[in-house]
This record gives C-alpha cells, structure tokens and sequence, in this order.
C-alpha cells in the first residue's frame, strides 16, 4: 500500500511530500525518513478556515485567536505521497557526461494552484511568487488559509520564492466560484483585521509581561527601602539612648560641682561644715565609662557630634553664636536634602564674609560640612558636593546631630 506521508525517524514529524522533508532536514540537520501510511492531521478551523497540522498546533491557533472549532479533513487532503526526489543540475549533467545516457531526470515544475484564488491575492496586492508559495503550502483550499500562511511566513527568507514541485505530482483541481469584486474587497477587509487583532493580542501579551516585571521590581525595591528605614531607625534610638545617658552623666557631674562651690564657699565665710547628720546624702561619684550599646567607632555620626561638640567648647562664652552656626549648618544640610539636583544649595564660597561670620571661622563648621560630602575646589575658594556624591541618609543623620545639638543645652558642656 502506498505510503500517504514521510516521517521523520528523529522527531517524528509527518511531512506531506519530499520538499517538505527537504526543508525540514535542512532546518533541523535531521536525515532519517521512512515512507508512512499514516495520514498528515488536517484540521481545519470552522472559524477562520486555517489548517493545523497537529494538536499542537490547533492549540497554540486557540490559544491566539480563541477559536475552538476545528474540522477534521484529514482523510480529504490525503494523498499517496511521491517518493521521487528531483535531482540538482549538476548530478544530470555528470549522468549524462559519464554515461551517456538517454534517460531524462524528472523534470521539477511549478506546483498547479487555483487559479482564481491566485487572481485574488494578486488583486489584494500580494506579489504572485509569495501567493503561489501560500496556495501550495496552504493547501491549495480557501483563500483564508492562504492568507494566514503569508502572515505567519512573511519573515521567512524564500517566501517570495516559486516553489517546485516533481511533474508528477502536479494535480489540476476544480475551479472554484469567482467572488465578485465587493466580496473580494470584504475579504480584504476581514482578513486585515484579523491580522490587526492578531498582532494586537501579541503586544497586549508582551506588555502584561512587562507590567508583571515591573510589579516585581518595585515590590522588591520597597521591600529594601522599609529594611534600610527599619536600620536606620534601630541606629537613631540607639545614639539617642546613648546620649541620654551621657546627659544624665554630665547633670550628676554639674550637681556634684555646686555641692563642692557650697561646701568651698561656707569655709571661706568660716561657716562651719554642714554636719552630716543635716546635709543631704551625697551621690556617689559617677564613674566614666563607655558606653555599652554596640555603636561602631569613628562612624561619620560620631565625627559630626565631635565637630559640634568642638565647635561650643571653643566658643562656650557666646551662646548666640553657637546656636547660628548650628542652625547654618542644618540649612545647609536641609537644602542639599530636600533639592539635590540644585547646584546652587550644592555649592558655597569660601570667602563669602557672611558665611564666614557664621561658620568659617569657627573650628569645626567647615569639617562638619565635608563630612556631609563637600569638597573643596578651586584652589579652596568653593565648598562643592557633587551631584553623583550626594548621600540622603548622610545629610538626615546630619540633621539630626544639628537637631539634638540644638535643643539639648547640656551638649558639649563637658
């Protein structure tokens, strides 16, 4: 019995004829092929009239366009296959040089289409070679299918190619009833839009592909900013812990302080001692100690809170100064925070008297300014903080330590 197909004894592809099997041998470097009496599978949408040739690609048509309904036209399309393979040009011609003989290599020839289907893909503007290629490889059954077949090929490189086929197997088929020129233009019309909707499907597909992504990234991007927030939370109460407890020290240090002017002061008077029994108990003297909590050494915040805390001891005689240059200071570090793409709250003068007046001068304003990430430019005429090297929670923890600075009177006192 004549065998209806050529399987691929590597894939087990089915292939309808030995071009085909040609073409595939070539794609995918696969060479074993056996003559099969088992059918290609033609299924054909009841929908749009495209033809699948396997399940999966009756699948993967559903799953574009949502048709479901599919006509099994298997055991119609088949044919007993054709084993003669067409031979090149070269190989006749050694046959012919080295034997001399008469006999004729099968002639390959364009493959018979409809015609009137031809007409009307050349009438809606597809160049003939690419509509005969459709036709043959569509079937040769409606002009749906063919049209589907140049839509989902039109990248192939040969697609505007003649296909050949060996003379025997060229078969004449049935004209079909010509459509009239309003039908044609309708089947233009519908066939447009569904290769329209077709290519929408596809980039709605991509794009919630890459919502999808980018849901995920910013998921992840807020997760490691609430766990840099919780850090540096943890890290803010763990100072300010430890600068209660130096302040509770230093108050204990100015209480001792004013017991020892008392008791100096009732000597020189030549007042007697209060008696034990009458003075109030005295404190045990506080110990210096350091502090237990695990604060890392020579962080930038204990450079920021020495450089303020040097700044009061060297000028402790004027208050008011002090408190301008804190409060300087904290502008300085709020503007860079709050508009850092700003080069004018980036950038400060040196010799500018009024900057000099508040800060300048004063030991400490400028260091605490280069710890925040100023650098000085131009021969050290210019404070100047990069964009690229502007640190946001640099400039917040600065804030802060000019916050605490500000409001707790006993900062530095010691």
């Amino acid at each position: 019995m004549a065998g209806f197909s050529l399987k691929c004894g590597d894939c087990g592809t089915l292939l309808k004829s030995v071009e085909e099997a040609q073409e595939h041998a070539e794609l995918t470097k696969h060479a074993n092929f056996v003559e099969s009496t088992e059918a290609v599978l033609n299924l054909v949408c009841a929908d749009c009239g495209k033809p699948c040739r396997s399940k999966t690609e009756s699948d993967l048509h559903t799953k574009r366009t949502g048709h479901t309904e599919f006509v099994d036209k298997t055991s119609e399309a088949a044919k007993p296959i054709s084993l003669e393979a067409p031979k090149a040009k070269d190989d006749i011609e050694m046959e012919e040089a080295g034997e001399g003989s008469s006999t004729q290599q099968e002639e390959m020839v364009v493959p018979e289409v409809n015609q009137q289907l031809l007409a009307e893909l050349e009438e809606m503007g597809f160049p003939k070679e690419r509509s005969t290629r459709a036709l043959h490889f569509s079937g040769n059954e409606n002009l749906e299918a063919a049209v589907s077949w140049i839509v989902e090929h039109e990248n192939d490189p040969d697609i505007d190619q003649i296909p050949l086929v060996p003379v025997n197997s060229k078969k004449p088929e049935a004209p079909k009833k010509a459509l009239t020129p309003e039908e044609i233009k309708q089947k233009q019309l519908e066939l447009r839009e569904r290769a329209r909707k077709k290519k929408e499907e596809a980039e709605k597909l991509s794009e919630r592909e890459r919502e999808k992504e980018r849901i995920r990234i910013g998921k992840e991007l807020l997760e490691a900013k609430r766990i840099e927030e919780d850090n540096e939370r943890k890290r803010i109460l763990a100072l300010r812990k430890a600068e209660k407890e130096e302040e509770k020290r230093a108050r204990e240090k100015i209480r001792q302080k004013l017991e020892e002017d008392k008791a100096e002061r009732r000597r020189k008077l030549g007042l007697p001692p209060e008696e034990p029994a009458t003075a109030k108990p005295s404190a045990p003297p506080v110990e210096e100690k350091k502090s237990s909590l695990p604060i890392r050494p020579a962080t930038k915040a204990e450079q920021m809170r020495e450089c303020l805390r040097t700044l009061k001891q060297n000028n402790k005689e004027d208050e008011a100064k002090v408190k301008t240059a804190f409060n300087t200071l904290l502008t300085f570090a709020k503007n860079v925070a709050t508009n850092p793409n700003e080069e004018k709250f980036r950038k400060i003068r040196l010799t500018n008297a009024n900057f000099q007046d508040r800060v300048g001068k004063l030991k400490g304003g400028v260091e605490f300014l280069e710890l925040c990430g100023f650098e000085k430019i131009e021969g050290g005429e210019f404070l100047y903080l990069p964009r690229e090297k502007v640190d946001i929670p640099v400039l917040h923890s600065a804030g802060s330590e000019l916050n605490s600075a500000i409001n707790n009177p006993f900062f530095g006192v010691l």
